[in-house]
């Protein structure tokens, strides 16, 4: 890694800049890596690098490496081979007058066409200072033709403005050129809008989220992805979009069959056709799709064995939908006044927020298969948080632990785990060595917790809404 830094940093090889997106933050670099990771390759930027900057540099990389990240991220915009940088005008021309002519030879040709962009971020520019600005990269020894509508070749000016809207400086903090090489998918977060879809519930996850759940577990083309708390099927539709084999579970017999009351407005009762096969056929991709069944997250029907690349899930928090699994009579200690007899027919009974992620790294740990991953989101009171009431177990390895906001007082926390050894029996005991791998308790109160949160400040509602729980 350090020998590429070295060659790069000589401009011994291409160094590339992402553009991204300035939402969803906290979930840009580990979906970045997890793409790098799927063509073996590291993440590797300078010394200077900032994860909350919208422009980040990249060594050791090759453009068809970039291409292959630009095909699949929803949090990046654009990515560009990085000609030149600086912190002012004059840094950045020196720095571009030093980089390799036979790098920009292909592209300065005299048949050749071209056009060059510029993009502030946390600024805007009128159109006399952006020919400006252009007209200052004279010096750059372009013999082609300029074509604005359909070039051969895109150039563009990048200047970093910093964050702060209640500070912005009059000269940019940090500028960039370099030519274009591709764009995100950030179209996908329209193309699969959740208004769009044939089939929705009360808690679809919204499409960007659920694109980044996807590319978080590493999905590819030919994986088996399971969702064992599926509802409308929204991460077995990002799922299938990369090709990906997909099924799930649902405790829920009516969202599973769709049938029931509609969520859509001035719509009482979902129609013959709404439900999750629906939805894949609807973009193209209901060949993947194994097949979904009503099944209690608790009582796992599969057969002890790793089955899945991915498990992909989004579990109830008892906000919109109730945590339940189901049970027995027996189960009950003292039966009710009016029950009499012995009951074979199942009753709904709470699931305790920490017994479903005990459970859901219990299944992970069985049933993916080694390097497959796990990711969830947590649902997190703020005020208590700790990174110890992230759940583990002796089989998956930790890798990321992005947070969103939901109010000021809870937030939900999407965790990814990767399965680094297959089960034995001394897990099992495990808990009781290390404290890290007992249940945290405090999670069962977390709805209790939610609205309480709610009536505070004069029983202003501060939740911030979001697309959750499917």
């Amino acid at each position: 890694m350090h020998e590429n830094m070295a060659l790069c940093c000589s401009h011994a090889c291409p160094q590339y800049l992402l553009h991204m997106a300035n939402e969803n933050v906290d979930f840009r670099l580990p979906e970045i890596k997890a793409l790098l990771s799927l063509r073996n390759r590291s993440f590797d930027t300078p010394q200077t690098f900032e994860e909350n900057s919208p422009f980040w540099q990249l060594n050791g990389l090759t453009e068809d490496d970039i291409r292959s990240v630009m095909s699949r991220t929803v949090c990046a915009k654009s990515a560009f081979e990085l000609w030149g940088h600086g912190s002012t005008a004059d840094e950045l021309k020196n720095s571009l007058l030093e980089y390799p002519s036979e790098y920009m030879a292909p592209y300065l040709q005299k048949n050749s066409t071209y056009k060059i962009n510029v993009y502030t971020f946390n600024k805007t520019l009128d159109f006399t200072h952006r020919i400006e600005k252009i007209e200052a990269l004279a010096f750059l020894p372009f013999e082609g033709k300029v074509n604005l509508k359909d070039p051969e070749h895109i150039f563009c000016l990048l200047e970093d403005y910093s964050s702060d809207p209640n500070d912005i400086p009059e000269e940019p903090f940090h500028i960039y050129f370099g030519k274009w090489i591709a764009d995100g998918q950030r179209e996908l977060i329209r193309s699969y809008s959740v208004k769009k879809r044939h089939f929705i519930g009360n808690t679809s996850m919204d499409a960007c989220l659920s694109f980044i759940m996807a590319n978080h577990a590493k999905v590819k083309a030919n994986d088996l992805v399971y969702d064992p708390f599926v509802g409308t099927g929204s991460l077995l539709m990002a799922s299938s979009h990369f090709g990906a084999y997909v099924c799930g579970t649902d405790i829920d017999y009516n969202t599973i069959h769709g049938i029931g009351k509609a969520s859509r407005k001035n719509q009482k009762w979902r129609g013959p056709d709404e439900n999750i096969r629906a939805n894949l056929r609807q973009y193209g991709s209901e060949h993947l799709y194994m097949d979904v069944m009503v099944s209690d997250a608790s009582k796992p029907v599969w057969r002890r064995k790793a089955l899945f690349d991915a498990i992909i899930t989004d579990p109830p928090y008892g906000i919109r939908e109730s945590t339940r699994r189901t049970g027995s009579h027996k189960d009950i200690i003292k039966p009710p006044d009016d029950f009499s007899g012995e009951s074979h027919i199942p009753v709904s009974m709470a699931y305790h927020l920490s017994d479903m992620f005990a459970d859901l790294l219990n299944f992970a740990a069985h049933h993916l298969v080694l390097g497959g991953r796990l990711v969830y989101w947590l649902p997190i009171y703020r005020p208590e948080y700790s990174e110890e009431m992230v759940p583990l177990h002796p089989c998956l390895t930790l890798i990321s632990n992005c947070e969103q906001t939901l109010s000021s007082h809870t937030s939900r926390r999407l965790v990814t785990m990767e399965k680094s050894k297959e089960p034995e029996d001394s897990d099992r005991l495990t808990h009781l060595a290390d404290p890290r791998f007992t249940p945290y308790q405090g999670h069962n109160s977390f709805r209790e917790k939610y609205f309480s949160g709610l009536t505070k400040k004069n029983g202003k509602n501060t939740t911030v809404t979001t697309g959750n729980e499917d």
